[in-house]
Formats: structure tokens, sequence, C-alpha cells
């Protein structure tokens, strides 16, 4: 649990495919591979489909080759045939992989300037800053959102986060692909050049005293959330110009971080309408 609401707590032509007798694809080592390999029907469609992501290696089962089919051949990307097994021994015996993973190069890293400047944009969400979240699962959830409700990018530590990797990306069911994601060293400093830039920076924590509902939302913005559980750290809260709560019943003292990222980016696309 978070502490961002609540007020009580703190706390291509294709090429052909391989023929039956082709061989398996032999199984490597998960280590090696786990941050290379993105996996899962949504996520590796949105990968091909865009151009910034260089695709190095495609493994798929015949459904699943066929399931992407069109973006297969828009890249000209040789098939190698695998079955479950073969990526359940690749990925992990765990992994949702739904018969297909690709090895693809890291997105290129966008500058802190270049989140500001989409966060100027007049159509544009939200900047989302996040003070050492490292569930990929929530930092996944967290993106597809952003993706919804057209946030103007997403902002963490270099440190203190998860890796973009497979996990993430099947989290976030293809928006790693859609919303930029810039890496920092220090999150106060990142936050200052915010301010300084002129993006008004909102926490999230279940203490603020304005309700994130009574928050000015005018100009670019930024929503900060804090990691399950100790929410906003001292130095990250100093730095926001305002802390804010989102409004509950109090039945239940705080909300999941993913939760509260989709319910304050719904919030700012609404209040974009009611101003346009």
């Amino acid at each position: 649990m978070t502490a961002t609401s609540g007020r009580p707590r703190r706390p291509a032509h294709h090429t052909p495919r391989h023929d039956a007798k082709a061989p398996r694809a032999a199984a490597r080592d998960t280590r090696e591979t786990d941050d290379r390999m993105l996996f899962g029907i949504h996520a590796v469609a949105a990968a091909l489909d865009n151009p910034a992501r260089r695709v190095r290696r495609l493994l798929a089962t015949e459904n699943a080759e066929r399931r992407l089919a069109e973006q297969i051949a828009a890249r000209k990307l040789a098939v190698e045939r695998v079955r479950p097994k073969d990526l359940d021994r690749l990925l992990g015996a765990d992994t949702v992989h739904q018969g297909i993973a690709i090895e693809a190069d890291p997105l290129p890293e966008p500058e802190l300037a270049d989140l500001i400047a989409r966060a100027g944009a007049t159509e544009s969400g939200p900047l989302i800053v996040l003070d050492q979240v490292t569930d990929p699962h929530n930092v996944g959830a967290i993106l597809r959102s952003a993706a919804v409700f057209g946030a103007a990018g997403l902002l963490t530590t270099r440190r203190h986060s998860p890796p973009l990797n497979g996990t993430l990306a099947k989290s976030a069911s293809g928006a790693l692909e859609l919303v930029p994601v810039c890496l920092v060293q220090n999150l106060s400093r990142a936050i200052d050049e915010l301010k300084s830039a002129g993006v008004r920076v909102i926490g999230l924590d279940g203490e603020g005293e304005t309700l994130l509902e009574d928050a000015p939302f005018n100009g670019p913005v930024a929503l900060v959330l804090g990691a399950e559980g100790k929410g906003l750290r001292q130095l990250t809260r100093e730095s926001c110009h305002h802390l804010c709560r989102i409004g509950t019943s109090n039945l239940l003292a705080s909300l999941n971080v993913s939760n509260a990222a989709a319910i304050s980016l719904h919030l700012a696309a609404m209040r974009r309408r009611q101003t346009s």
C-alpha cells in the first residue's frame, strides 16, 4: 500500500519460416537475456510497431506468428519457430509469454528537457515522477495509465527502480513503446529543474492538506508518487510545490500506487477537457 490517499494514515516481406526439421531454439541463460527479451503479444506487437526499437531476434510459435503476421512482415524479420516449452526454458516456467518473444536493444533515453517540452504542450497530460517505486508490475501499470490518459512521460531514478525489461513491458501492455521514460541520478535535483522550467510539481501524500481535486492543474504539471508503504521520501516531499491527497471514504486508508496514478491522470484529463 502507498500513502497516496486516505488522510488518516501516514504511514516484410516475411522471410520463409523454418521447416519442421529445423532445430529448436536453444535455451540461454535467463540472467544474460532478461534485460533484452520482451515477451507477450501486446508488448511484442508494440515493439515491432515502434521504429525506435531495434529488434535483433524473434522467436514465436506458429499461432503467435500468425497473430502478429502483419507486424512481422513489415519488419522483414526471420522467425525462429519454437514451442511453448522452449520459451519456458528461455524465459522461466512462470513467464506468461503467449508464445512469442523478441531480443531487442533498449530504447533511446530521452533527456529531461525533452519531457519538460512535452509537458508544456497544450494537449499534454502531466509528467509522472516516481520516487523509488521498485515493483515492475506497478511501474508497468502506471505506464499503461500514462499512455491511456496522454501523460507527457515518466521520470524515475536510475537506481531504486525496476529495469525496463520484459516483465515491466508485459505489465505495461505495449505502453513502454509509447510513453518516454527518463532516468535520472538525483530525483530532487530533477524536480528542481522541473520547477525552474515552470512545471507545477504536485506530490501525492496521504497527509496532504489539499485534496487533489482542488489542486491547480493549469499549465505543465508533474505528479510525484512514492513507493508502496513508505510513500514519498522527506526530501522529495520538501521539493514539491504542493502535497495533495486523493479524497476517499476512509474505509480503506490507502491506494496502490498504480491505482493512485490512474485516478490522478484521469482527474488531470478531465480538467484539461473542462478548460479546453
